[in-house]
């Protein structure tokens, strides 16, 4: 019996995947629990449109995560301040919260958890440091911030 799959099944297949089982594994397991659907000609139709919805959407964005990045990595350096010692330490430290606030302040909206602080897990002095920033998926960008004292 030729079946669509609604979710990923393990040693069966992932999810949108159209597969051939056993009558009755799908009669009475896969169809019931909700996992899979029976691939009628109708139902092909259907999930051949939602593919093709599915893959357009991810297209659009797809382009919009790259211009996103392209934007980010014009940013040759953006500035946190912090209130700091005579010596330059950072009373507490820098974290993602105020990389974002900064980035929201010059029109970019990232998500903090997206925002990863690249070498020390502390931003403790004044300095340069890197940041990793995850966009979509497979699409990243790097920028630089330097800890200035306020």
């Amino acid at each position: 019996m030729e079946i669509i799959l609604k979710q990923d099944v393990s040693n069966l297949g992932l999810k949108d995947d159209v597969v051939n089982v056993k009558t009755g594994y799908a009669a009475n397991y896969l169809i019931p629990k909700g996992f899979a659907i029976a691939a009628t000609a109708s139902a092909k139709k259907v999930h051949a449109e939602n593919l093709k919805q599915r893959a357009h959407k991810e297209e659009k964005i797809h382009s919009e995560a790259v211009s996103l990045k392209e934007k980010l990595e014009a940013l040759e350096r953006i500035t946190v301040g912090a209130k700091t010692s005579s010596t330059g330490k950072i009373f507490g430290s820098v974290n993602n919260i105020q990389i974002a606030e900064v980035l929201s302040s010059n029109g970019i909206n990232i998500d903090r958890k997206n925002i990863t602080i690249l070498g020390e897990d502390n931003v403790k002095e004044v300095g340069v440091y890197e940041a990793d920033i995850k966009i979509y998926r497979e699409i990243r960008a790097k920028i630089k911030f330097e800890v200035v004292s306020e």
